[in-house]
Parts: structure tokens; C-alpha cells; sequence
């Protein structure tokens, strides 16, 4: 199944796992300003990876 994705897909979703993790770690010490900014990445770096995507399709076709 991991076969699939590229190099540049693991970092992109280790990244948003990273992000999403950082930030609940942040908001359960009390630091909700901060854990809601760095949430708010998780959705902007998976976007960043499918607009990768689409380049690349459209490259290749």
C-alpha cells in the first residue's frame, strides 16, 4: 500500500501528523492560542501535497 507514495508524500503526511500532534500537546499544557495557530497547518500542508500532485499530473500528461 506505502508503495505508492513518493518520498515527498511520507514527509508531507509526517508533517501534518507532526503538526496535529504538536498542537493538542500545546492545548492540553494550556497554551490554546498557540495549539489552534499550529492546528490551523494540518489542513494547509495536506492542500501544499495535493497541489504537488496535481503539478506533477499535469507535467507527466
Amino acid at each position: 500500500m506505502f508503495k505508492k507514495f513518493t518520498l515527498t508524500d511520507k514527509l508531507l503526511f509526517v508533517s501534518a501528523f507532526l503538526s496535529l500532534f504538536f498542537s493538542e500537546v500545546l492545548y492540553f499544557r494550556g497554551h490554546g492560542t498557540a495549539a489552534i495557530f499550529i492546528g490551523i497547518w494540518v489542513p494547509s500542508i495536506l492542500c501544499f501535497g495535493i497541489y504537488l500532485k496535481l503539478i506533477g499530473n499535469s507535467k507527466n500528461g
